[in-house]
């Protein structure tokens, strides 16, 4: 079965990959994943982002790699006010595909302050402004947020759509981002049974509003977490686990959404097929 697939969120640039980063592109190409997006989150670490899409981008045999710059909510305290001229550099000098991960995140109490929130809201707003100037969807991150985040897409009629990564609201929420022009991204989470509300999501948005992602290193499917003890590293060439569960949880065959989630990404990311 050679199925084409897109791993729509990566943090495949940071240490954990650095001793072993070639061997796991071809593994993921060998995998069936032929694109993967490199996701930005600190300033301080955008020129290892850079470097590493360089340094995929000049494999054989690996897939192929894209760059989304953007500063994180969850390091709100580590962003100042110039590394948004650093990332407005970086879209005018490489060719970036997105502006990610941005969005809000009141997970830890502090963030929920609001003077710490209001920060969160004006980096937003601002990478948002910047997508607007570039052209450029936006890969969100939303924790605790949806509303929020909601109301400053519609404040700034933000109209490039992207994907709302690693969704874990509700069906509601997942239909007013739909409307708004994104995708809902689904991480290895989808191979848990426990994890309900995303299945209901799932499976009452449709198909041709999902794609794929790992997450890597973070979010590793369940199916390959053999250890309780530690956590077990994510990689993209754990993405057909995601397809697998995703699947499983439509009730669909793999290869037809396959198909349909390679299109969708295409979409999501303003790519020709």
């Amino acid at each position: 079965m050679s199925l084409k697939l897109f791993d729509t969120h990566t943090h495949f640039d940071v240490p954990d990959f650095d001793h072993d980063r070639e061997q796991l592109a071809y593994a993921a190409k060998k995998a069936g994943v032929e694109g993967l997006i490199l996701i930005g989150f600190l300033q301080q670490r955008f020129q290892d982002l850079i470097q590493t899409q360089h340094f995929l981008n000049d494999l054989a045999d690996a897939p192929r790699s894209y760059l989304a710059p953007g500063l994180h909510p969850f390091y709100i305290e580590q962003h100042q006010q110039d590394h948004l001229q650093d990332l407005e550099q970086v879209l005018q000098t490489e060719d970036c595909i997105a502006i990610g991960e941005i969005g809000l995140d009141t997970f830890l109490k502090q963030h929920k302050q609001a003077e710490i929130f209001q920060k969160q809201k004006d980096f937003f707003a601002a990478q948002i402004e910047l997508a607007q100037q570039y052209d450029k969807p936006i890969l969100l991150h939303i924790r605790k947020s949806h509303a929020e985040v909601l109301k400053i897409l519609k404040e700034h009629q933000f109209q490039q759509g992207g994907i709302a990564h690693a969704f874990g609201g509700g069906i509601e929420e997942a239909k007013a981002f739909v409307k708004l022009g994104f995708k809902i991204g689904v991480t290895g989470q989808i191979t848990n049974s426990n994890a309900r509300k995303l299945h209901q999501v799932v499976q009452q948005m449709g198909t041709e509003h999902l794609v794929l992602e790992t997450d890597c290193p973070d979010m590793t499917p369940l199916c390959c977490q053999h250890s309780t003890e530690q956590r077990t590293r994510n990689t993209p060439a754990n993405l057909p686990y995601v397809l697998q569960g995703l699947a499983k949880s439509l009730h669909m065959d793999q290869e037809e959404l396959a198909e349909q989630l390679w299109k969708n990404t295409h979409q999501a990311l303003h790519l020709d097929i």
